[in-house]
């Protein structure tokens, strides 16, 4: 079992340049939960043990698509130790893929997002937290990674580095994002290099993010996490008529597949605008 741990590290590693953080961890912990749970080493693994094991996961209450997220990683796996001359067939190959409906992401109305910038008003640095996932439509773990210097005030864009699958883009904000990020920082005093600093003066980090929007779940009465203003942020454009395709960029997806479940969004969205004016 041990080979089977080393190789699921060797797998992470050198798929580093390819894999986001999040998926590393994500692969890593999925990976690692399936050869614990088996207890069968990747060389000995069925077809069998597969489907056994999507039997027990059913059991549990599991939806389709959390496990045909697992199996993409398991099959992400095999794929490379074919690769890598350790294996010659998959056990994965002839598995069947539970059937995933694409459901449409939950986003934020345009009365909600007035309560969530009421709620956080009087404290600058979570006013500009809100303010900028909602203006740019960055993802969290881009958030925190921001730096003054990739601000450009005057056009109003910010340099995204290093974004998913490796690649720098340019997202835009409004005034209103502006006024709230220069609040902000007319109020730090310290050398970081980052747009966000921690409320005691350390680098911030998503844990801190993800804690405030867990408080304005509680306080509102309903659940907002920082990724739905992303969506939200896709769904309020896509009401007020930009066509897809610059929605697709300005997310940073350069698959149209990457941006499938944003369809269904888009879609939604022009609906309602259609019912709004018929």
């Amino acid at each position: 079992m041990q080979e089977t741990f080393d190789m699921i590290e060797k797998f992470i590693s050198d798929n580093e340049h390819r894999f986001s953080q999040d998926t590393q961890k994500s692969y890593r912990d999925e990976l690692n939960r399936f050869f614990v749970s088996t207890q069968i080493g990747y060389e000995k693994l069925t077809e069998n043990d597969i489907y056994k094991w999507m039997e027990k996961l059913v059991e549990r209450g599991l939806k389709a698509k959390t496990v045909y997220c697992r199996l993409i990683c398991l099959k992400s796996f095999f794929k490379y130790l074919r690769e890598e001359g350790l294996v010659y067939e998959s056990p994965l190959d002839d598995i069947d893929m539970p059937k995933v409906e694409d459901t449409l992401p939950c986003y934020l109305e345009r009365d909600q997002l007035q309560e969530l910038r009421e709620l956080v008003k009087d404290d600058p640095l979570e006013r500009a937290i809100v303010e900028t996932l909602y203006a740019t439509g960055v993802r969290s773990g881009e958030l925190v990674g921001l730096k003054k210097n990739d601000v450009n005030w005057d056009s109003k864009q910010i340099i995204v580095r290093d974004g998913k699958g490796q690649k720098d883009r340019i997202v835009f904000f409004t005034d209103e994002c502006a006024q709230r990020l220069k609040e902000y920082l007319k109020g730090r005093s310290d050398n970081y290099p980052h747009l966000f600093i921690g409320k005691k003066g350390k680098p911030f980090y998503r844990g801190a993010l993800r804690h405030y929007f867990e408080k304005y779940t509680k306080k509102l009465g309903y659940r907002i996490t920082a990724h739905m203003m992303r969506h939200t942020f896709a769904a309020h454009l896509a009401e007020k008529g930009m066509s897809f395709s610059n929605i697709q960029k300005l997310l940073g997806h350069k698959m149209m597949k990457s941006t499938r479940i944003y369809t269904l969004l888009f879609t939604h969205a022009q609906k309602r605008k259609y019912d709004y004016y018929m």
